[in-house]
């Protein structure tokens, strides 16, 4: 496992990132024994860095994983808190349920701009007074735009960003992938750490994933790379795959036969972007929102790829 500074943060972490989001109840909904187990084989092959998320409700997995494991890992966490009372809250609540006395990394969730970040500032404060009790040990944001890593790239108090990041620039909300590299490279030069999400593009470039991850994984403008991971398989082929060996065709066949959908969330707009991309008809809306027939999906991920808010993954 090849590891980096992440910035000036003082963690040294994986060059991949377990992202929990995928075992939890919004996506794969394993039972905790099960998405532990997927943790449990990240920490075995070297990986020493998981991101979550107060919205990811997957706190047990973790606190499970760790639990008696002899190795230990790098927390990042996010919450959209945006008053001290909140982020108290959050803060308190992932001590709490991941059983520590530090949060490692705690970010602000899907910052936008210097104007959000302004709004959501007294959060930050407080993040920040939690870092000099040591209850906190580095401050960051996550963003889908590019204009949150400009933002935040000479905010000398966000340490680490996590942007939007793929090879096809899905999910980027307000420029295309060589507008994000071309930022993040201003905030690595200014000493931030950095981690990119997405970088299979929430499942939809599951038809080129070895090159979606070769390409993430080759970048020089970040520190490592979250990956969505939901079976002990799938945690292997990554690792492999970033250390450049090929994964054991076992692993490549079993993972390849798992059933996948698309999945729409609750929170789509019904903006209508996606049914006008989708050549199968296999999207209508119901109740104001997009839906999907899956027997007529083919897992293109088009859809995914107009959606402004990144609502549509293939999991």
């Amino acid at each position: 496992m090849i590891y980096h500074q992440l910035g000036k943060t003082g963690f040294q972490v994986s060059k991949i990132c377990f992202g929990s989001l995928t075992i939890g109840p919004l996506q794969a909904n394993l039972n905790i024994h099960q998405g532990a187990q997927v943790i449990k084989t990240a920490l075995d092959l070297g990986i020493n860095f998981i991101d979550t998320a107060e919205l990811y409700q997957n706190y047990a997995y973790i606190k499970e994983a760790l639990r008696g494991h002899p190795k230990d890992a790098i927390i990042a966490t996010k919450s959209y808190a945006y008053s001290k009372e909140l982020m108290a809250r959050s803060l308190e609540n992932a001590r709490r349920e991941l059983d520590r006395d530090r949060i490692d990394i705690f970010l602000l969730h899907e910052q936008e701009s210097l104007l959000t970040l302004k709004g959501h500032w007294e959060a930050v404060e407080y993040l920040l007074a939690a870092k000099a009790k040591g209850i906190v040990g580095a401050v960051g944001i996550s963003t889908h735009r590019v204009e949150g890593v400009n933002a935040t790239t000479e905010v000398k108090e966000i340490e680490v960003i996590h942007p939007m990041l793929n090879m096809a620039g899905l999910g980027i909300q307000d420029g295309n992938v060589e507008d994000m590299l071309r930022a993040l490279k201003q905030a690595k030069e200014a000493g931030k750490g950095i981690y990119g999400m997405k970088a299979i593009g929430g499942g939809n470039l599951m038809a080129q994933v070895e090159a979606a991850l070769k390409w993430s994984f080759q970048l020089d403008c970040i520190d490592a790379v979250a990956i969505g991971m939901k079976s002990p398989e799938e945690v292997r082929i990554n690792v492999a795959w970033s250390e450049g060996i090929e994964p054991a065709p076992e692993d490549l066949a079993k993972v390849t036969r798992e059933p996948r959908k698309l999945l729409i969330e609750e929170y789509c707009t019904g903006c209508g972007r996606c049914l006008e991309k989708c050549a199968q008809g296999a999207l209508s809306f119901h109740e104001g929102k997009s839906t999907v027939n899956m027997e007529k999906c083919v897992l293109c991920g088009y859809c995914a790829s107009v959606c402004p808010d990144f609502y549509i993954k293939v999991i």
